[in-house]
């Protein structure tokens, strides 16, 4: 099974992939971490996202490209993927079908998380990360035991540079304008389906399993 998890930063696509994952037994293959990843490792490509990443704008795409062709390659990959936060624009869905239809490989299904803008800035603007464990928290809801500091490990907790309400109007902006023509593009492949995105994170997992069967 190959899917795709599409929707604005925040909507909870990361944590739904997990979900998935652990039901039906395939890998999540997320580019934020794997570019967060190369950022932390100070390789040439994590030099080059991090300008974008800092300013909230997007990766280009033969960085993103290059990276996603080689990850889908390897052999956890063998039974399916999903793929979260790839592809973000028409150009890199295009893309994709090139590289599954190399690879013999064939898209199942693309899922949209679909939640209002005013409630993905209160979630981003909320959120905070252990600076040690990588532990997230959010300042509403789900607070840690003592203010600013990991209940895991005691580390800081701190607000990520991109989740600061400036950089997340500038994401949801970027997201609107470069992301927003994927909707059209898979609505016509007829393999798209929108998910409600409120509610809790099992209720969303629920009403994702009904459309995975």
């Amino acid at each position: 099974m190959i899917l795709i998890l599409l929707g604005a930063p925040g909507v909870g696509k990361g944590t739904q992939g997990e979900l998935i994952a652990k039901e039906y037994g395939i890998p999540q293959i997320s580019t934020g971490d794997i570019l967060r990843k190369e950022v932390k490792e100070g390789s040439a490509l994590g030099k080059e996202a991090k300008k974008y990443m800092d300013s909230g704008a997007l990766v280009p795409d033969d960085v993103i490209v290059g990276m996603m062709e080689n990850r889908i390659k390897e052999d956890d990959c063998k039974n399916g993927f999903i793929l979260d936060g790839f592809p973000r624009t028409v150009a890199q869905a295009e893309a994709l079908d090139v590289m599954l239809e190399k690879n013999g490989l064939k898209l199942d299904k693309v899922l949209l998380i679909d939640v209002p803008k005013d409630e993905i800035i209160d979630r981003l603007t909320g959120r905070r990360v252990c600076s040690k464990c990588g532990a997230v928290y959010h300042i509403k809801n789900n607070p840690p035991k003592r203010d600013g500091v990991c209940d895991k490990c005691g580390g800081e907790l701190i607000q990520r540079s991109d989740d600061t309400k400036e950089v997340v109007e500038n994401r949801l902006n970027v997201y609107e304008k470069s992301t927003m023509p994927l909707i059209e593009y898979y609505e016509k492949t007829k393999k798209l389906v929108k998910i409600d995105g409120l509610g809790d994170i099992n209720e969303i997992f629920s009403k994702v399993k009904a459309v995975l069967g």
